[in-house]
């Protein structure tokens, strides 16, 4: 099928289900912005994970220029309940991209933008949306130490703004092990669906956890520690060599992926959770 026409004529023809022609639709969905962007604007229809903008490497007229695209294309509709999300905008970004948007939204009047600082993300909503909607899915976070923060930030962001609840305890690394000990106690009563622990140095709390955990383990390095560690390489390998199984490992400081991973995982057990209550016999 090389266009929607055909996909659509196959299905008036009977020669393509309208399941298969949705599927087929949905991966054909491609906005171009001039000549250095192509936005996969449904990607959240297949995979439940928007396309989240890379901003850190983007002139702000090419965020800016994305941004409408995706406003046009999403903002409004009624499949979109998600935000758009622009990560790892730098401070000096931050404030073009605010004013940018606020003065395009004084002619769209459909806007709302939120910036959260402390994790470098953007992100800009319709108006209608409500960030309290949750999914039904919990994620627990843990930061081995107070420098491992940023990381952890966008990874907890990026799961609220998808809609996941989330419990999170800071500062509770190796060094003195008996900090953990209250927070692992709140996690299983929370129940969560997996776990992310961010750790630099010598990343060994990962490991921790996932031995005293019966959830997944996200292992997110943190670019934290001085010689040998070499930005957070140290801690990587150290995950990736963990000895208690059921640890996944994400790049350095790659919160926006661990965060990706765990809503997932998230959704998935929640949507099987949903299935088996669903054919359960109703008790009369």
């Amino acid at each position: 099928m090389s266009s929607v026409a055909d996909i659509l004529s196959a299905v008036r023809a009977g020669e393509l289900s309208v399941k298969k022609a949705e599927r087929l639709l949905k991966l054909d969905a491609v906005a171009v912005v001039g000549d250095f962007a192509r936005l996969d604007f449904t990607r959240f229809l297949r995979r439940g994970v928007p396309e989240i903008v890379y901003a850190q490497n983007k002139s702000v007229l090419q965020i800016i220029s994305i941004v409408k695209k995706l406003v046009k294309t999403k903002i409004g509709r009624s499949s979109t309940d998600v935000p758009i999300i622009l990560s790892r905008v730098r401070p000096d970004q931050s404030k073009e991209i605010l004013k940018n948007i606020a003065g395009y939204d004084r002619l769209n009047g459909r806007l709302r933008i939120r910036y959260f600082p402390e994790a470098n993300i953007i992100a800009i909503f319709a108006r209608d949306y409500k960030l309290a909607k949750k999914r039904g899915g919990r994620v627990a976070l843990i930061a081995a130490g107070t420098s491992d923060l940023p990381a952890l930030n966008e990874a907890e962001v990026v799961l609220n703004l998808l809609g996941f609840t989330t419990l999170r305890f800071n500062d509770v690394g190796v060094a003195g092990l008996h900090r953990l000990l209250q927070p692992l106690q709140r996690i299983v009563k929370f129940d969560p669906d997996a776990i992310i622990v961010a750790a630099g140095m010598e990343g060994a709390l990962p490991t921790v956890v996932a031995g005293l955990s019966s959830v997944p383990v996200i292992g997110l390095p943190t670019s934290v520690g001085y010689g040998y560690g070499k930005g957070g390489e140290a801690a990587l390998m150290s995950m990736l060599q963990a000895c208690s199984l059921g640890v996944s490992v994400v790049n350095i400081d790659a919160g926006v992926a661990a965060g990706v991973v765990a809503s997932l995982i998230s959704r998935r057990a929640h949507s099987h959770e949903k299935s088996l209550r669903q054919s359960r016999p109703s008790r009369k």
